[in-house]
């Protein structure tokens, strides 16, 4: 079991946890919730003795970490994949922390086929990806068969095969009397494997409970109830009786009726005496995320704002090549692959050069020059060479012609 009592961390002026208090019970998998900032990390590291408390205590079995004998074989825990040497192959790493720990070393094939990393054992860990890292962490904290685990984001880059496997192994250890203490964000992944929640904001305990009972705490349950179509008079005759027994009616998209603050029993016995028949009467319970997301909404650090310019960039409207309309195009000329455009002219434009015809041997002399640079044939003459060149032999001029 894990227990803190007025467990308090600060950081300079900065208080990251603040006397928080709470009981991790072994045979169940507790859910650690929290926004970002919220002090999870830090109470996991106080937990495992990397950080020393500013006040307060924790312990593990009645024993701060420090104070556990050989503890990897108490506690395991993951909290960080991506610290390992990533130039040792995943057996090796395993197989170090065995040995410091006393482990026998063929526990370290056991793990390795309890997380599906067998056939990749002998390969280095800088070539894992993020799911196989995180494979890797939960094999290392499962070496030593410990009674305690502690798991922060278990199934972080893991594809659904593997969340669904990490979900059923937490059951699996909680279901044989360990302590499992899990911290996560997804919140649909917490309604499915943990039995029990705390939940903390700004270092500050705000829950303490079952799953369910969290739900029920910070979320509304209601009835939804449909009557025929064709029956506007018994729609208005039930919500009126509704209204009269101290319920609260709304409607819905599509004609049903959301109804809270009555059970449904007393529903069915109201709607029995007004003489209506109901083709639906359902209960409907929020989501743990929307209870969750109702606890936290005040508590949450680092919040998206809308974008204050979005909208202001309209875009201009083109035509079908591109260009935006009513704005003078100036044309380019196109350049042939493989030659370069000339450099720009001296305050006076030279003149432009004439492409001289196939069978027309250009004027003696150095070739001209634009700016003081040789002049570059154009396009159009570099084509008329290359046609002249492709002729058929009976068409080509000759060299001293050319």
């Amino acid at each position: 079991m894990i227990e803190a009592v007025g467990l308090t961390k600060r950081f300079g002026a900065k208080t990251a946890v603040d006397d928080l208090s709470f009981q991790v019970r072994p045979g169940a998998v507790t859910g650690f919730l929290g926004p970002n900032g919220s002090g999870k990390s830090t109470t996991m590291r106080m937990i495992l003795g990397l950080d020393r408390p500013t006040a307060g205590h924790v312990t593990i079995n009645g024993h701060p970490y420090r104070s556990l004998p050989n503890a990897p074989r108490l506690v395991g825990a993951l909290l960080d994949a991506k610290g390992v040497h990533g130039g040792r192959t995943a057996r090796n790493h395993l197989l170090s922390l065995a040995q410091l720990a006393g482990i026998p070393a063929p526990r370290v094939d056991e793990v390795l086929g309890v997380v599906g990393l067998r056939d990749v054992a002998k390969r280095r860990t800088s070539g894992f990806s993020l799911g196989m890292g995180q494979r890797l962490g939960i094999a290392a904290a499962l070496l030593g068969d410990p009674q305690v685990l502690l798991f922060d984001e278990p199934v972080n880059g893991l594809d659904p095969e593997g969340i669904h496997w990490v979900r059923n192994l937490m059951k699996m250890l909680a279901a044989e009397g360990r302590t499992v203490f899990v911290s996560s964000h997804l919140m649909s992944e917490m309604a499915l494997t943990a039995d029990h929640l705390i939940v903390i904001g700004r270092g500050r305990l705000l829950s303490d409970m079952s799953v369910k009972d969290f739900i029920s705490a910070n979320s509304a349950d209601f009835a939804r109830v449909r009557v025929p179509e064709d029956g506007p008079q018994d729609r208005q005759k039930l919500t009126a009786a509704l209204l009269g027994a101290g319920g609260r009616v709304l409607s819905e998209p599509g004609g049903a009726l959301r109804i809270t603050g009555l059970p449904l029993p007393r529903i069915s016995e109201l709607a029995h005496g007004c003489g209506v028949r109901l083709w639906e009467l359902s209960p409907h319970q929020a989501s743990l995320e929307e209870a969750y997301m109702r606890l936290t909404q005040g508590l949450v650090d680092y919040r998206s704002t809308d974008d204050a310019k979005e909208g202001l960039a309209q875009p201009q409207p083109s035509d079908p090549y591109g260009y935006p309309v009513g704005e003078p195009v100036e044309p380019v000329e196109a350049v042939q692959e493989g030659w370069f455009a000339p450099p720009p002219p001296g305050p006076r434009p030279a003149p432009a050069l004439s492409a001289p015809s196939p069978g027309t041997a250009p004027p003696p002399g150095p070739s001209p020059a634009v700016g003081g640079a040789s002049a570059v044939p154009s396009p159009a003459a570099a084509a008329a060479v290359e046609t002249s060149s492709a002729a058929p032999a009976g068409e080509q001029t000759s060299k001293d012609s050319r």
